[in-house]
């Protein structure tokens, strides 16, 4: 589990290994990762956009921006909280996942606030650290 807090919004990634829709033998890996966003501010925000780093084994990155998550842009009270899954293939056995998320408050003020970096990793397999 990662977890990161910006401006009173809590964001906790938990990545796990999807091996059903994975085929090491084409070098086709998939994580699915569930995320958990939570106000534990005093002001209603609302999520607008995503932007994702992923970055495979052999350093390739890719980048995704986009409106909302999993075709929602949820709106979060106080203490409130939304949850989603999604999912990212590599063609790599590791890799890694950062980002942020765009939100705006109920006066208007847009910020991003940070998912943390977490690693993608097939069970089994170890990373080399240069």
């Amino acid at each position: 589990m990662y977890r990161a807090t910006t401006r009173g919004v809590q964001v906790t990634v938990t990545p796990r290994f999807a091996s059903e829709r994975s085929d090491p033998a084409r070098s086709q890996y998939f994580w699915a990762y569930t995320i958990e966003i939570v106000n534990l501010g005093a002001s209603t925000v609302q999520l607008m956009t995503r932007h994702w780093i992923i970055t495979d084994a052999l350093g390739r990155v890719q980048e995704v921006r986009g409106a909302g998550v999993v075709g929602e842009q949820p709106v979060l009270p106080p203490g409130a909280h939304f949850e989603y899954t999604s999912g990212v293939p590599l063609p790599t056995s590791t890799g890694s996942m950062e980002g942020s998320y765009g939100l705006v408050d109920e006066a208007g003020a847009v910020f991003d606030v940070e998912v943390p970096g977490f690693s993608l990793d097939m069970p089994g397999t170890s990373r080399t650290l240069n």
